[in-house]
């Protein structure tokens, strides 16, 4: 007689009230890990889905293959991004707390990675953001007044309250509209990135998508298409070890690494340490450099952590320690950079104090010339007729009936 079947659901190593644990988590050494020549065969790399390209290691020093050319000018920008990032959360947060807005999502401890990617982009390049990327604004000079007119719906709203707080959309700014269906954006960056071959441009896309959403199934569709067509796209997988409340487990099911799951399409596949923002910029730099020579896509799994909630709606109280992320052994991005430029004799504690500051003060004064334009129970509003506008080049009859109706 045989064992009756047993169902398995993959269960987190620590559970609320346990200590932190990541001593499985292997850590390579910073500087460790080669740097394949850009035109490389996937199957000559297929360690590189295993391990984390670093290149800060706990000095503060910038080691390795894979150490940048960014100059101390282009670092200190860097810094400023990510202090930024953190700044405008910090504001937003609260403004959700105080009832100005209904909804807000903190990109705390994975400032790097969005803001890192960027600078390895060109004009033109197209971002299919998740809503976790914010980064990718602040760090091409997108108003942060303009951002906050967005999470508050007021008039001055320039999607005219038609998305969910904090999803933004710049065309300008290479950043698509974020879908709250996730991982819809990964098969769009597919094929925008497919039309631009199509069409012999020179513009490369990239698609983003959290460890949770792999389970999805237009990830696998895209990685389909990317791989068949070789196109010119970036797909990153940021892994930071949290869905809204399942460990990156579930998702991950038997694969060892989210990049493994690159391997079986034959797409180069790289895993990053999130939080050192050096290494983010390299390996985004070389997997644009392989999309714009026609060497097709690249599958980057960016390894960080959520340290805040998934969103203002979420307590991670009920699934994890709340010690766990002073535990993450990959540590603080703004710090580790901050330590670096310190390190190049650049930076000290004394001014960084000035800069948090500084920062501080201008995010403040954005908040307050956002509000002066409405928040989310004062001030104006857009106008009910913007509802019915910007979706047929011709309104259809029953959408004319309505918006007379509504007397607009």
């Amino acid at each position: 007689m045989t064992d009756a079947l047993r169902f398995h659901v993959p269960e987190p190593e620590v559970r609320p009230g346990g200590t932190p644990d990541f001593s499985n988590v292997p850590i390579p050494k910073a500087g460790s890990v080669p740097r394949p020549p850009i035109d490389v065969d996937p199957r000559d790399i297929r360690d590189l889905a295993f391990s984390i390209i670093r290149v800060l290691n706990r000095s503060g020093e910038a080691v390795g293959p894979w150490a940048s050319l960014l100059t101390d000018d282009e670092l200190l920008e860097g810094l400023r991004h990510m202090m930024t990032l953190r700044a405008f959360d910090a504001r937003m947060q609260m403004a959700q707390r105080q009832g100005k807005t209904s909804f807000y999502m903190q990109h705390l401890g994975e400032e790097a990675v969005s803001t890192a990617f960027r600078k390895a982009l060109s004009p033109g390049d197209m971002n299919f953001p998740t809503y976790r990327q914010a980064g990718l604004l602040i760090a091409d000079g997108y108003p942060m007044v303009t951002m906050m007119n967005q999470i508050y719906s007021n008039e001055a709203d320039p999607l005219k309250g038609r998305q969910l707080p904090i999803m933004y959309s710049s065309k300008e700014h290479g950043f698509f509209s974020i879908s709250g269906n996730l991982a819809t954006q990964y098969v769009q960056a597919v094929g925008w990135a497919m039309a631009s071959a199509i069409s012999g441009d020179t513009k490369i896309a990239a698609a983003w998508i959290g460890d949770g959403s792999t389970a999805e199934s237009d990830f696998h569709s895209a990685l389909v298409f990317a791989s068949t067509y070789k196109a010119p796209v970036i797909l990153n997988v940021v892994n930071n070890q949290w869905a809204i409340s399942t460990f990156q487990g579930i998702a991950r099911g038997g694969a060892g690494t989210f990049a493994a799951r690159g391997l079986g399409f034959g797409i180069p596949a790289l895993r990053v340490d999130g939080n050192d923002y050096l290494a983010v910029h390299a390996v985004a730099k070389w997997a644009a450099e392989r999309a714009r020579a026609n060497f097709g896509p690249t599958l980057i799994e960016h390894v960080t952590y959520r340290a805040g909630a998934h969103s203002t709606s979420d307590d991670p109280s009920a699934y994890r320690p709340k010690a766990e992320s002073d535990a993450w052994p990959l540590g603080d991005p703004i710090v580790r950079l901050k330590n670096h430029l310190i390190y190049r004799g650049v930076w000290s504690d004394e001014r960084h104090a000035q800069a948090e500051a500084e920062i501080r003060d201008t995010v403040i004064a954005a908040q307050r010339e956002a509000e002066k334009h409405g928040t989310l129970h004062s001030g104006n509003k857009p106008s009910v007729r913007d509802m019915f506008e910007g979706l047929y080049a011709e309104m259809p009859p029953h959408l004319r009936r309505q918006r007379q109706q509504a007397g607009v």
